[in-house]
């Protein structure tokens, strides 16, 4: 996988200030230039409110019923930042230091500005609005044409020529900016670049789900196993414990970002939805394949057999890797974990190894990557690696000891703990489950948390609390992604201490104990057909595709813009 780090453009985005504030800045401006004007050039009087001001404010009214007029919306927060922001670039442009070296090109400098704006405008409501240009141009054109209006009567009769001169030399310099930059996105994945970004920013901003639409465009169709535990207990509510093979991706609510959430939900309320070996090649391209896993897995239930034992959890362990196994029946139950070395997402084909490689001693074998360790974003553990083989010796030895344990009389207790704390703080809408296991005087705790990995040390410190309550335990999450809506790195622990934690964990640790009763449980593999993921190696393409832009981006646009100024200064001395 390209080792580009997409989430790193956060820091380019930023929530518009206040509509009030953006004109406050505008009537500031113009009417300091206003002030110093009286002290200057006396024939460019009130020039701060009628060459900036009232062009400004034009911008901002006139914007947003024209680009309703083309069936979208902006809102007036950005509509006023955009009208501040190439007020100032206007003023920038029109009073830079030239005019005290060379006299008399106040008239070329404000019109080249006039240009820019158009320029900025076009591409700004392009980007963030609608991608097609067309629909774009007169919202983009009212504070460069009204500010032609308002300036002609300050200006000689070429000024108007000259201005609509320059509204065609930076248009089609941002014209062939934006060809050049499609052309890559276009090529590849036959999707257009700024179309994806107008998708990808209303996600942002307003939640939309847009961006579903461009993952189905370059995804592909699947077939992956769902191993799953289904526990009918006397008198009290079933539970199950599934481990889907896709990935909970990309980010927020888009795609499968929220699949655990929305798997627990259509299963039942008592549904354990642990991390399987899923990289994002994997993550579903919408949410409505989700129900595919459910009709799957609930078709696996049918005639399944019952068995009301389990061995005591027993913790394998190969250089790196510690594996947590537990036999249910004719299944096996096999947690894994890297921490305190770093946990992160397991290719499909690893899983997949070590699930076929113990379906010969078990019916149904439930591998889960804890994911429980970052260290930083990393890439995934890829077949062949040296860790991927420590990771199928591990489980290997695990199964093949397991066989050979003795059964006891299964008691299972269940407990759902929500959270006080949000996804920005790392935690997903399904707070904490607990899972507890006694077999022959043995208590196993089986915590999950509904989050995208843990920050490291965290692990540790949360297991050696409840180790205080049980025999053996281990923590997971889920690698929900409703808690990285652009960042990658929002692990449980890492904004909210693990001392604020531990006491929700131990609260659903004992309740669970509380809970334990004698259980029978039933294993099942259900085969999910045709589900629609990202697809292989279409995230590193995407990535390096994006890599390749950004590389050129910028000086693409210095080459372009400074090809459009010399132009412009060409055209002035023709002109006059």
């Amino acid at each position: 996988m390209s080792d580009v780090k997409i989430e790193s453009l956060s820091r380019y985005l930023f929530a518009a200030p206040s509509w009030q504030r953006s004109i406050g800045i505008i009537l500031v401006l113009g009417l300091v230039i206003d002030g110093a004007s009286f002290r200057t050039d006396q024939w460019l009087l009130f020039f701060g409110t009628m060459g900036y001001i009232i062009p400004a404010l034009a911008g901002f009214f006139l914007t947003m019923p024209l680009v309703h007029i083309s069936g979208k919306s902006i809102k007036k927060n950005r509509s006023a930042m955009l009208a501040m922001s190439c007020m100032v670039f206007g003023i920038i442009i029109s009073l830079s230091p030239i005019l005290f070296v060379v006299e008399g090109v106040f008239s070329l400098l404000y019109s080249i500005s006039l240009g820019v704006i158009f320029a900025i405008r076009l591409l700004v409501l392009t980007a963030i609005v609608d991608y097609r240009v067309s629909k774009m141009v007169p919202a983009a054109l009212t504070q460069s044409l009204v500010a032609m209006f308002t300036a002609s009567f300050f200006f000689d009769a070429p000024f108007i020529l000259f201005v609509l001169l320059m509204h065609l030399v930076f248009g089609g310099a941002i014209l062939l900016f934006i060809w050049l930059v499609e052309r890559p996105m276009k090529r590849n994945f036959n999707i257009s670049a700024l179309n994806f970004i107008n998708a990808f920013i209303a996600h942002i901003t307003d939640g939309s789900k847009t961006l579903d639409e461009y993952f189905r465009e370059i995804g592909e169709a699947v077939y992956v196993p769902q191993a799953s535990l289904f526990f009918n207990r006397d008198r009290k509510e079933p539970f199950t414990f599934t481990v889907p093979n896709v990935h909970p991706g990309p980010m927020g609510d888009v795609g499968g970002g929220n699949l655990p959430k929305i798997l627990h939900d259509g299963m039942g309320g008592n549904t354990l939805v642990a991390h399987g070996c899923a990289t994002h090649d994997f993550n579903l391209v919408s949410e409505s394949e989700i129900p595919k896993l459910i009709d799957a897995v609930r078709t696996s239930y049918r005639d399944l057999p019952f068995h009301t034992t389990a061995t005591k959890s027993l913790r394998y362990e190969v250089e790196s890797v510690q594996v947590l196994a537990q036999v249910f029946g004719d299944s096996i139950l096999m947690v894994s974990t890297r921490s305190p070395e770093k946990t992160e997402d397991l290719d499909y084909s690893i899983g997949l190894a070590i699930m076929f490689e113990g379906r010969r001693h078990f019916e149904n074998v439930l591998f889960v990557d804890a994911h429980n360790c970052m260290v930083d974003i990393t890439d995934p553990v890829m077949p062949a690696s040296p860790i991927a083989y420590e990771y199928m010796r591990a489980c290997a030895m695990a199964t093949e000891a397991s066989k050979h344990e003795a059964q006891h009389a299964a008691r299972v207790g269940f407990s759902h703990q929500l959270l006080p704390f949000s996804r920005e703080e790392g935690f997903g809408d399904l707070g904490i489950q607990a899972m507890v296991v006694r077999v022959g005087g043995q208590y196993t705790a089986y915590v999950l948390f509904d989050g995208n990995n843990m920050q490291s040390g965290v692990r540790e410190a949360i297991r050696g609390h409840i180790l205080e309550l049980v025999d053996e335990c281990e923590i997971m999450t889920t690698d929900s992604h409703v808690v990285n809506t652009i960042s990658g790195k929002n692990p449980v622990g890492f904004r909210v201490p693990v001392e604020q934690i531990l006491p929700f964990v131990e609260e659903a640790v004992r309740n669970a104990m509380e809970d334990c009763s004698a259980a029978e449980v039933a294993g099942s593999t259900a085969w999910c057909e045709d589900i629609v993921v990202f697809g292989s190696h279409r995230v590193s393409q995407l990535a390096s595709t994006v890599n390749g832009m950004l590389s050129f981006l910028l000086p693409l646009a210095l080459g372009i813009l400074l090809f459009a100024f010399l132009l412009s200064f060409v055209a002035y001395f023709a002109i006059v």
